[in-house]
């Protein structure tokens, strides 16, 4: 089993530096703020998915594969926070099935797999959304570090990934890990700035009524002495 592919990285290897470089800065991002930006993490997944989707079906179909895959692209979009437990329950239950595969190959009702997973995704949705994208940023990371060992010739990406398949897988599960503890910190300073945000406003808002009521006070006063 190869988490860093060695045919992945044959392919990638036509890839610039600058592709290169955005694809390890997109996984250095998945890998410490994938539960603090989760919710741009799911949409720009569910649309870009969708508008795959709608590339293949249009061809399929011989209609405007444009409008297709746009149309597509933004129903997804608008949707994706609301189909995100399901989106939840779909990756745990493919990602519990792939390791009973691995596990136990001749297995029977890997279904059953499939249900446990997912419903641990949807019950543990923090935790798995932490999980997930630390190990899609690892695998980004990984990949894109070997093409950059690759391209100072230091090594052969293919072979190297081919040769060292235990310890990267190895290297792989501990910093997914790794990225939870992080993501876990960085949710939480997230979390404590946006707390200390709204008490804010509420001071600014309980204070901005305490202001009118003394205006209004003044003028009943001025109102009075006139009066008088």
């Amino acid at each position: 089993m190869f988490l860093i592919n060695p045919d992945v990285l044959a392919d990638a290897k036509g890839l610039s530096v600058g592709a290169t470089a955005f694809f390890l800065l997109v996984g250095i991002t998945l890998w410490g703020f994938g539960w603090r930006w989760h919710r741009f993490w799911v949409v720009f997944a569910v649309t870009l998915t969708a508008g795959l989707w709608g590339i293949s079906a249009g061809r399929a179909a011989g209609t405007q594969v444009l409008a297709v895959s746009v149309l597509v692209a933004l129903a997804a979009g608008m949707l994706a926070l609301e189909i995100a437990k399901i989106t939840a329950f779909v990756t745990g239950g493919t990602a519990a099935w792939l390791a009973a595969q691995a596990v136990m190959p001749e297995a029977a009702e890997l279904w059953s797999a499939f249900l446990c997973g997912g419903l641990v995704g949807v019950v543990l949705y923090r935790l798995w959304t932490m999980l997930a994208t630390a190990f899609v940023g690892v695998l980004l990371i990984g990949h894109t570090g070997v093409l950059f060992l690759d391209m100072l010739g230091s090594v052969n990406a293919v072979e190297f990934a081919q040769k060292n398949a235990a310890a990267i897988n190895t290297w792989a599960v501990l910093a997914s890990l790794v990225g939870v503890l992080v993501q876990s910190w960085t949710g939480k300073a997230a979390d404590a700035a946006g707390d200390d945000e709204e008490a804010e406003e509420k001071k600014g808002k309980k204070g901005g009524g305490k202001t009118w009521a003394s205006v209004a006070g003044a003028w009943k006063k001025v109102a009075g002495a006139f009066a008088k």
